[in-house]
């Protein structure tokens, strides 16, 4: 019997307590978890990880999550 995909899934937010618990969290529901610091870089990160689903705080310092959107 095939094993089931493990969803990936991005989060970006420059506050690393919310990260923490987030990740803890969806790790503890079965999910893959890539964090990003912010929203610098983002963009190529998205190109390497290739994440189902990407969580992004609006308000971050220099790009924020509706300009990344």
């Amino acid at each position: 019997m095939a094993a089931t995909p493990v969803s990936k899934i991005l989060v970006a937010d420059d506050d690393q307590s919310l990260v923490r618990t987030l990740t803890w969290i969806l790790k503890e529901s079965g999910y893959e978890v890539v964090t990003a610091p912010g929203g610098e870089g983002l963009l190529t990160m998205l190109e390497q990880e290739r994440p189902n689903l990407l969580l992004l705080d609006i308000m971050m310092p220099k790009t924020d999550g509706l300009q990344l959107l």
